[in-house]
């Protein structure tokens, strides 16, 4: 009788096993069966080592891009478009990390949990992106062929409108490259890199100053062009003109250097680098799993490097996107939806494959902070760049010029968001070597802008 309890003891501990071994396996069909199916070697997705199944879609319904069964992509028939979304789309050889044919495959094999890829007929799935294509467009003819990248996405949806990189070429005829080129053409400025931000930073040190100087409200500073920390010639940080008095809403809007040394001196090396974490400027965004690139910073003892990195120079490097997010938080009061690019992923037949809901970010600033961020930002147009470079858009925006070193002339940027609950959109502009920040990415801002606004 005991080895009856024994055998029947051991025949239920081995049916719970096999049960939730059974579930697990189902979970990860669940989970990974598309990545499973989209694996290069399924002959019957893959026609030479080319994704010969599903097409891509702006959030139209423009068609920006159909594989086909010999593994050679159709493209959108206007060749500025397929260059403006080509980081989107991808090319023939799968060289863009971000491209749909590669970062997404999965969701364009037609996979169905119950009949694999066969229902799909070799049509695969409809992979809608969230990008508006002739916003794109407007975005990379604004560029005109310089480096850098314009990205505008909706902070309270996720929803990415405009992203667009460049240098770029038209996926139809592909260049042909040598083992030396360093034009990064295959590179997504927007997602995949990390470039000195310059002024922007400001904002972080802004937001600092509000939460951590008991009295930054009656602060002022008087800058004569120059401010000497040392006995070396080297020592000092300057400023393009002399701003004079400067209170902390003068000193953002007049982008003043000086000001803002003197407010990373009082802040200290561990406050900017709590406020620069805070601002998730150093940590990753997963974009419907394409991961963006890290910002990196130091944060020196020595007062001429700690100055200089709370202005956005010495060694920061700043991600496009992560910067965008934190400008949509600061719109939103505190926190931003994740940025997305998928819209909606249907099968051949027009059923939906699939749900893509908003995520939000932590608290990247207090509310209280981001809503006097806001006026000061708004300031900084009124004051500075000119509401009249951009009509009816109702402004809140900050500058960088970024120096680079090398006698190369400076980064270009603009960032900040639209100051109208109709119109959620924080956007960045970064133009590679482009020279001054408003007069160089404001104007492709407002150009971007007003093709959103005005459509």
């Amino acid at each position: 009788m005991k080895k009856l309890d024994k055998r029947a003891y051991m025949c239920l501990v081995l049916a719970g096993f096999l049960f939730l071994g059974v579930c697990f396996y189902i979970g990860k069909v669940l989970v990974y069966g598309s990545t499973w199916v989209s694996y290069p070697a399924n002959q019957h997705i893959y026609t030479h080592g080319k994704i010969s199944t599903g097409s891509v879609y702006d959030v139209n319904g423009v068609l920006l891009m159909k594989n086909t069964a010999s593994g050679t992509p159709a493209y959108n028939d206007n060749a500025t478009m397929r260059r403006a979304l080509l980081h989107a789309t991808g090319d023939k050889a799968g060289n863009i990390a971000t491209g749909a044919n590669k970062a997404f495959a999965g969701k364009l094999v037609g996979y169905n949990i119950l009949t694999g890829t066969y229902s799909s007929k070799k049509a695969g799935s409809q992979l809608y992106l969230t990008l508006d294509a002739n916003v794109c467009k407007t975005a990379y003819q604004a560029l005109n062929g310089r480096k850098g990248t314009v990205g505008v996405y909706n902070y309270k949806t996720g929803e990415i409108i405009c992203m667009v990189s460049s240098p770029s070429y038209d996926p139809k005829y592909p260049p042909t490259l040598s083992s030396n080129d360093t034009s990064g053409v295959y590179l997504n400025r927007f997602t995949s890199v990390s470039v000195v931000p310059g002024s922007i930073f400001k904002l972080v040190t802004v937001a600092a100053a509000l939460e951590e100087i008991p009295d930054i409200n009656s602060w002022h500073y008087t800058c004569t062009g120059e401010l000497p920390l040392g006995t070396a010639s080297t020592d000092r940080v300057t400023c393009p003109t002399r701003h004079g008095d400067v209170d902390i809403n003068k000193a953002l809007a007049d982008s003043c250097n000086c000001a803002f040394a003197k407010l990373s001196l009082i802040l200290g090396n561990e406050t900017i680098k709590k406020y620069t974490e805070k601002a998730g400027l150093t940590s990753s965004y997963s974009i419907n799993g394409i991961q963006t690139a890290k910002g990196s910073f130091e944060y020196p003892d020595n007062q001429v490097g700690l100055a200089w990195t709370g202005i956005g120079q010495n060694k920061d490097l700043v991600n496009p996107c992560s910067m965008m997010v934190y400008v949509g938080a600061i719109a939103n009061g505190g926190k931003a939806a994740v940025p997305r690019l998928i819209d909606s992923v249907k099968f051949n037949n027009g059923f939906p494959s699939g749900y893509y809901l908003s995520q939000k970010t932590r608290e990247l600033i207090k509310p209280e902070t981001a809503a006097t961020l806001t006026k000061m930002m708004h300031n900084d147009v009124v004051e500075t760049y000119g509401e009249s470079n951009f009509p009816g858009l109702d402004l809140c925006a900050k500058s960088g010029t970024a120096e680079v070193g090398g006698n190369r002339a400076p980064n270009a940027w603009f960032t900040g968001f639209i100051r109208n609950e109709g119109c959620p959109y924080a956007f960045i502009v970064l133009v590679e070597n482009g020279g001054t920040g408003s007069g160089t990415a404001g104007r492709i801002a407002n150009k971007v802008l007003q093709e959103i606004v005005n459509k």
